[in-house]
């Protein structure tokens, strides 16, 4: 029999293949190691490869799809309902096959090498602030316990610094004070890293034609519109704006049964790094019309303020911003303000 669907279950060396005709039937089980996956591939007939959406899947990817195979990426937590009792690579690739067969599985699209470069860049900038916090709360938890205290905020941290090159002043310990000393250069590093990435993502962000047209939106900047650009899949995924709203995780989870609707909180589905984002610029358009002495009378926002906490308005207002972003990438248009009548 022909092959029809292969499921791959990728792996560091050996990887699992399940070979299926059309009619589902099982036509090989193998075992191949990572050298010899693209010329086993290479004599094989033209067919459906499927994967799951892990490490290095989408640099396999791009391998296999230059051998002429169309690939499709499931989602992990799609493909588990097909395996069967026994976890285990045949199991696992056996289960990939099934459920690319369904013709109703939603794919992950396979990225590109820049794409994964801009990905990488956004991500190696969130590690450097997440250290740079690490680091911020070790010196106040240290120094806290020599009394030494500065008010809160990331700019207040400086004047401790103040303090441990005051010598007079404190009463360190010797060896306290040089780790001080250390942990302050680590953090003046981590702060030169994290502007420089940042001001390559703002200038990438300018030549990006999406991430233009996404800055013009309320809320959503240099780092959001990059983040979406990159990471959001394709816009032809989504049939409307909601189901991109959806897939962000700021729709309620639904625990619905027998006719009865029952919303819950947000899913949190789809890609967290947007989802925070989109929050972060909808807070931030809450903050600047409040600076403004509040939002335009009888708008959306003003409704919601005068009725709702200012948390939940964000997070309705980030739904927005969503459904106005895949709008904005699907007809390759730029955001217009809505006229008052």
């Amino acid at each position: 029999m022909e092959v029809s669907i292969i499921g791959i279950d990728i792996a560091k060396n050996v990887f699992q293949f399940h070979g299926a005709a059309v009619d589902g039937s099982t036509v090989f089980r193998r075992k191949i190691r990572r050298a010899g996956v693209l010329d086993f591939l290479a004599g094989l007939p033209r067919c459906l490869v499927a994967m799951e959406a892990c490490a290095s899947s989408h640099y396999w990817g791009r391998e296999i799809e230059r051998l002429g195979h169309d690939v499709r990426l499931i989602p992990p937590q799609y493909v588990k309902p097909f395996r069967k009792r026994q976890k285990n690579d045949a199991t696992d690739a056996e289960a990939i096959a099934e459920a690319a067969a369904r013709a109703e599985m939603r794919f992950v699209a396979v990225k590109s090498a820049e794409q994964q470069s801009q990905s990488m860049l956004l991500k190696t900038r969130e590690l450097f602030i997440d250290q740079r916090t690490q680091v911020v709360n070790t010196l106040r938890g240290h120094l806290a316990e020599y009394g030494i205290v500065a008010p809160q905020g990331a700019s207040q941290i400086r004047k401790l610094e103040v303090m441990i090159a005051d010598s007079e002043a404190s009463d360190l310990p010797l060896a306290t004070r040089n780790m001080c000393i250390r942990m302050f250069d680590h953090l003046s590093i981590l702060d030169w890293q994290v502007d420089d990435l940042t001001a390559r993502i703002e200038a990438t962000a300018q030549h990006d034609d999406t991430a233009r047209r996404l800055m013009t939106i309320p809320g959503i900047g240099p780092i959001c519109a990059m983040t979406i650009s990159t990471l959001a899949p394709p816009r032809e995924s989504f049939r409307k704006g909601r189901d991109f709203a959806a897939w962000t995780g700021l729709t309620p989870k639904q625990h619905s049964t027998g006719g009865k609707t029952r919303l819950g909180r947000t899913s949190k589905m789809g890609q967290r790094d947007i989802r925070r984002l989109l929050i972060l610029g909808a807070t931030s358009v809450i903050q600047a019309a409040e600076r403004k002495g509040g939002a335009p009378d009888g708008s959306w926002l003003d409704r919601m303020l005068k009725r709702k906490p200012k948390l939940l308005v964000a997070i309705a207002l980030a739904n927005k911003m969503a459904r106005m972003a895949w709008a904005v990438m699907k007809n390759e248009d730029v955001y217009r303000v809505q006229l008052a009548a």
